[in-house]
């Protein structure tokens, strides 16, 4: 009999990891033009493709941005397995200002392993995480969370004279979505969509509020509800100058509504048969004179069809130059689907109307709308560059919520941009290389962080100055302000963003603060 005793194991080994799927321990040597390299890996690196944004970080945190959003969010977890509400909301936040339009693309976020921690993330919540997060969320609770968030972004600044510009933007979808009807679709006729009912602060590309319909509500009945709503949230001395639209908004309703709450507007009107009967009258007379851009005008009384009164209205014509003229007719656009007048001289002329309750003059209001042409770059911008038409679920309470979401964040990046920049808009498309892309490493040493931050822009230097100077103004609001509310403190940070606007002066301080603020 054998003497030697077998050694059993008593917990098994579990299974052995296959040597030939794990990374290389030692460096990788490999021969190129440049002359030989050596690579290696380091999947525990602190590395972060967006080596800038600790800087808009410290902007959210300084203005107490993020912090009340955070802590004010109606979403409530039983399950202790369940990620915490900063880790959902702030993996959607970094994936939003990453330009994602998908859930799917918040996977990519697990890429970053140093902004996660600076917005007090302690990992980066999955996409199904993310996904299902206001599935149960009380939708009447979601949206006061919102509007009050949006609004803490702009109130101060509704004390000055502005413009609420009101339009409505399709979302074509591609499946089989709550609300997803046919309806208005230019770009994709016959295809069901999802309608974006709009309230924006015009020239400061700010969005006051944004509700979604289903695709078939495009009109203004179903906007006016929503605005009103909105703004007898705000106190009388916050509202507009006036209301501005597109011709969706010249009817009786839309009009006979702002008159009875003592709001004037500017509206456009559609080219009815009874509205080119006022061109025609109007056609021969000497009083055109020029508003701008070619364009000349003239204003005169219209009552249509419907319309308990008669109301200003203001024509405008501009001739159409020749090589367009040919254009057209090379293509058959020139007929019954364009209202076109000609003059002895065979000259023709394109005309538009707006019907307004202003009493400025006519160069005055022509500008004025003209000015609103800004909006539809706004839609262009969240469309194409912020995920509006992404982000997309069966049900259209979470496409509200996240369309919400998207311009909560689209106005945080607004305002840091323009602090960076005072003295314009910068886009997404240019915004993000200029002022968030760039390679960031962190390291710690001695209880001390340090991100060292390589950018590869042609502007890198001057973005440096940029950044460098804002965080100069963000630490002396910090030390010099801390006697001061955070309405008080906002408002010097608002004075900043805004000082081309404002010509160097503090933003005016209300009699009257808003509740939400």
């Amino acid at each position: 009999m054998s003497t030697d005793k077998a050694l059993v194991s008593i917990h098994p080994t579990g299974e052995q990891k296959n040597a030939s799927i794990m990374a290389p321990k030692r460096a990788v040597e490999l021969e190129t033009y440049g002359g030989k390299v050596h690579v290696e890996w380091d999947p525990q690196a602190a590395v972060t493709p967006l080596g800038q944004l600790p800087f808009f970080i410290d902007f959210l945190k300084t203005a107490e941005l993020f912090d009340p959003w955070v802590s004010d969010c109606p979403l409530d977890y039983k399950s202790p397995n369940a990620p915490k509400k900063v880790e959902v909301l702030g993996t959607l936040v970094l994936s939003v200002l990453a330009g994602h339009f998908r859930y799917a693309h918040i996977n990519t976020v697990r890429c970053d392993g140093v902004n996660p921690e600076l917005l007090g993330m302690n990992k980066v919540a999955s996409e199904d995480s993310v996904r299902r997060a206001f599935l149960h969320m009380n939708e009447d609770a979601a949206i006061k969370w919102l509007q009050d968030h949006l609004m803490r972004c702009y109130g101060p600044l509704l004390y000055e004279p502005w413009i609420l510009d009101i339009d409505s933007s399709v979302k074509p979808l591609y499946g089989h979505q709550e609300g997803a009807v046919v309806g208005y679709n230019p770009q994709k006729f016959g295809r069901p969509s999802h309608v974006f009912h709009t309230y924006m602060m015009a020239n400061t590309r700010l969005v006051l509020d944004v509700e979604t319909r289903q695709g078939n509500q495009t009109a203004a009945l179903y906007t006016r509800p929503g605005l009103w709503a909105l703004l007898r949230h705000m106190p009388r001395e916050a509202w507009p100058k006036f209301l501005r639209g597109d011709c969706a908004w010249g009817n009786e309703g839309a009009m006979s509504e702002a008159e009875e709450n003592d709001m004037p507007y500017l509206f456009k009107l559609k080219q009815s048969q009874k509205v080119k009967d006022f061109i025609a009258t109007l056609f021969w007379a000497d009083e055109w004179i020029p508003v701008g851009q070619g364009w000349e005008g003239i204003e005169g009384n219209v009552q249509l069809d419907g319309w308990t009164k008669s109301r200003r209205a203001i024509a405008m014509r501009r001739r159409i130059r020749s090589d367009v003229v040919a254009q057209k007719k090379e293509k058959k656009l020139l007929g019954q689907k364009e209202f076109v007048f000609m003059d002895p001289q065979d000259r023709k002329y394109e005309y538009a109307v707006l019907v307004t309750s202003l009493d400025d003059e006519i160069e005055v209001l022509v500008q004025h709308y003209r000015d609103r042409a800004d909006a539809e770059n706004n839609f262009d911008e969240l469309k194409n560059q912020w995920g509006w038409c992404g982000y997309t679920t069966h049900d259209i309470k979470r496409c509200g919520i996240i369309s919400r979401i998207i311009a909560l964040v689209y106005n945080w990046w607004t305002l840091f941009t323009r602090l960076a920049i005072p003295s314009k808009h910068a886009e997404a498309i240019t915004s993000r290389p200029l002022l968030m892309h760039a390679i960031g490493r962190q390291t710690k040493h001695a209880g001390q962080t340090t991100i060292t931050i390589t950018s590869m822009h042609a502007k890198a230097g001057k973005v440096q100055r940029c950044l460098t100077s804002l965080e100069r103004f963000l630490r002396e609001i910090k030390t010099s302000a801390e006697q001061l509310t955070w309405l008080e403190r906002w408002r010097k940070i608002l004075s900043r963003i805004f000082v081309w606007f404002l010509k160097g002066r503090p933003l005016a301080v209300p009699k009257l603060q808003l509740n939400s603020v």
